[in-house]
């Protein structure tokens, strides 16, 4: 009976230390990517579903986990209401459910929401932003630790990015535009406006503001490149430019012209690469920038550039050694990391806002009707399962512990075996 005892105990502590939090947009990389093993592969709104909640709020920021907690925001009474939710992740039921703070509900487009932003979290406590542009931390306990409201953001298409933790920084790019009557700076024409904002997570207080320079509006999320000689470099794109910044002390290191506004996917690193995309009314390419450099760029380090298949809203994934883009229309490619060739392109079906994620060899891409095309990773277009779920869904799905947790506009499904 002892060594039965002794057995067990070793095989929970060993799915313990190797099953995986996500703790942020896309993941513990903030690359979609996760080495969860066992991942469902079929399912649909009644087969392969642990739980099933009902989320107040059309809202579309992506759940996180960390342990046995789920995290997810919305906004209801119209927008007004900014709410931060802990879910179990074993039974799907609320441990709480708290108003961080009321907002007023500001322009936005339609496909946007008042909670956008994905929230993170450091396991001490939760991080969350709203449409108006307002921080909020929460305690596990549902307890709102610290706010700070000194942001209020106005963009064309509302708030759409969301913010990231490196150390003990909440670090948050801010790329919006001028509020009416005159809503052409930052959008149709460049401006000066546009920043980056670290906050400590300790209290909420500004460590640094970091200047773009001259940019246009966007929504995408910056990622931490570590350089050879380890050193941290934070990435990130604008309406315009690609950028990196010192990310303890938000110096801007260097900037290079990335022409287009509205940018969406946020930064993916790989092979000494940072991969992004361009915006509307630009040269819409993707596009790899060789990050570690100093001073104005221009283009000289960008090393490639792809003109055919760009996305405008889902992310990239990269799973070395190939890059997969599937853009709003359903038009997935697999593209050579270090020269941007394209090894297949190939009709996903739908229509898409989410970006995919990678897990046990596969890529899930879900559309914005809720169905869930899995391919197999590699040179070859292999269909695996499609699976409906039959609800809207932009929100970005995130993986642990063997479960995919899908944000639909009513609905969070836990998916996987019991």
């Amino acid at each position: 009976m002892k060594d039965i005892f002794l057995l067990a105990t070793a095989l929970l502590t060993s799915v313990a230390l190797h099953a995986e939090n996500w703790p942020c947009f896309r993941g513990p990389t903030r690359q979609g990517v996760s080495a969860e093993t066992n991942m469902p592969l079929h399912w649909n709104a009644t087969s392969n579903v642990v739980w099933k909640i009902p989320i107040p709020g059309e809202s579309w920021s992506s759940p996180i986990v960390w342990g046995d907690r789920v995290f997810v925001t919305t906004a209801t009474e119209e927008g007004t209401s900014c709410r931060v939710l802990c879910l179990d992740r074993k039974a799907g039921k609320a441990f709480w459910n708290r108003e961080a703070f009321q907002q007023r509900p500001g322009h936005k487009n339609n496909r946007n929401s008042y909670a956008t932003p994905t929230p993170c979290t450091d396991g001490q406590q939760v991080y969350a932003v709203f449409g108006d542009g307002s921080f909020a931390a929460l305690n596990f306990s549902g307890q709102v630790v610290w706010t700070n409201r000194d942001f209020p953001f106005y963009g064309e298409h509302g708030l759409g990015t969301s913010p990231i933790l490196w150390n003990d920084l909440l670090i948050m790019a801010r790329d919006g535009s001028h509020p009416p009557p005159e809503t052409g700076p930052g959008w149709h024409s460049p401006w000066d406006q546009a920043f980056l904002v670290a906050l400590d997570t300790r209290t909420g207080k500004v460590r640094w503001k970091a200047s773009r320079g001259l940019s246009r509006i966007a929504h995408v999320v910056p990622n931490v490149w570590t350089a050879p000689d380890g050193h941290a470099e934070l990435v990130s794109g604008a309406g315009d430019v690609v950028q990196g910044f010192q990310p303890l002390t938000g110096e801007r290191l260097w900037t290079s012209k990335n022409i287009g506004e509205g940018v969406v996917p946020s930064i993916v690193l790989g092979v000494g690469l940072a991969f992004t995309a361009s915006g509307w009314g630009g040269r819409e390419s993707i596009k790899a920038f060789r990050p570690g450099e100093k001073g104005d760029l221009g283009e000289s380090n960008l090393v490639w550039e792809q003109r055919k298949g760009m996305p405008h809203i889902p992310s990239f994934l990269y799973l070395k050694p190939y890059l997969y883009p599937i853009n709003e229309g359903g038009v997935a490619m697999c593209l050579k990391e270090d020269t941007g060739e394209i090894v297949w392109q190939e009709r996903a079906g739908g229509a898409y806002s989410a970006s995919p994620v990678g897990a046990e060899g596969r890529i899930y891409f879900i559309s914005d009707a809720g169905e869930t095309t899995v391919i197999a990773a590699g040179p070859q277009f292999k269909v695996l399962a499609k699976n409906p779920l039959g609800e809207k869904v932009q929100a970005s799905m995130a993986v642990s512990q063997g479960r995919l947790y899908i944000r639909t506009a009513n609905n969070l499904y836990a998916l996987g075996g019991k």
